[in-house]
């Protein structure tokens, strides 16, 4: 098999707020966050945080769960839209924080896929040769860009980090296939107009609000079930296996319209499929990897299921791995 998860971590904020602190920020109501997203609270940093101080804690709970020193990790691969900063990004913050020494490290942006995209990857270095043990951290602190005057986005998101050491496979787990989309016709369904090359930060740009995250929601609403169906079938494919044979699936946890919408589409019982959005929000990367620590902590998962994890983002990316745990 390809490569298997040996331990997974997770963090979030301590800061909590709720649909009914929100209703006292900006014209909304808790039941119509909840009817349109399922969402009733989310994490969010405090201003002194550092949004990559929670990758570091969430990828020592997964070095402490795989009983691997940070000497021992080959790679450092960080998924994340939106780092510490432009250059040098979060991976050597990260890096740093873990002492990792002289591993290498970088960040991969592929919107809310990008922790899919991130194991993909790391599970063909690890299947190459190149680096036997891999650690990937999905790290998202999006109320650091997100307009708390725009109730059509400010409701939907959340901060945190997960994290997961991939090492190589055994005959009993590991990777057993994976499938990867982008869709670039789309690429402005979920963008941040300034602050990238394209549009340097100025005080037009500021004024504007265009370094806060724009989200097109018809368009995500419409693509992101069929993308995700597409990509878990395709991965599915690829491990010469069915949905008969898949014990959870894991997707992005985006809004829980679009995660009903795709049980529908793939025909499968609400009890397989795992969600913690009404707690957490849209974290972005982070949303699969928590979901997957949580589940792992808690009992649920278990040595041997099977698991889909299946993302949509920005770009438009979509995809899916299938592992045996």
């Amino acid at each position: 098999m390809g490569a298997r998860i040996t331990g997974t971590g997770s963090h979030v904020p301590a800061k909590i707020v709720t649909n009914e602190q929100l209703e006292k920020m900006v014209d909304t109501s808790s039941e119509w966050i909840v009817q349109r997203t399922g969402i009733r609270s989310r994490h969010l940093l405090e201003e002194s945080e550092l949004p990559s101080d929670m990758g570091v804690k969430a990828g020592k709970q997964a070095l402490a769960a795989a009983n691997i020193s940070p000497e021992q990790v080959d790679l450092l691969l960080v998924a994340t839209n939106f780092p510490d900063m432009i250059c040098p990004g979060s991976a050597p913050f990260i890096a740093d924080g873990l002492g990792l020494g002289s591993a290498p490290f970088f960040d991969l942006k592929a919107g809310c896929t990008g922790f899919v995209y991130g194991v993909a990857v790391a599970n063909g270095l690890i299947e190459s040769g190149m680096f036997p043990r891999v650690l990937v951290v999905g790290l998202e602190a999006l109320s650091r860009v997100t307009d708390w005057t725009d109730r059509r986005t400010c409701v939907l998101f959340g901060d945190g980090a997960g994290a997961a050491l991939l090492e190589t496979g055994t005959k009993t787990s590991g990777v057993l296939g994976s499938s990867l989309y982008g869709d670039a016709s789309k690429a402005m369904f979920l963008n941040m107009p300034a602050g990238g090359t394209r549009s340097p930060a100025s005080s037009e740009t500021l004024s504007q609000g265009d370094h806060f995250l724009k989200m097109e929601g018809a368009g995500v609403f419409r693509n992101a079930a069929p993308m995700m169906e597409k990509a878990t079938l395709a991965a599915l494919d690829n491990a010469n296996l069915s949905l008969a044979d898949v014990d959870w699936i894991i997707p992005h946890q985006a809004n829980q319209r679009i995660i009903d919408a795709l049980v529908r589409k793939l025909d499968v019982s609400e009890d397989r499929v795992i969600v913690n959005l009404d707690r957490v929000a849209n974290t972005s990367t982070a949303s699969i990897p928590m979901a997957l620590d949580e589940e792992i902590r808690s009992g649920k998962i278990q040595p041997g299921d099977v698991i889909v994890m299946t993302g949509f983002g920005a770009g438009v990316t979509y995809g899916a791995v299938v592992l045996k745990v």
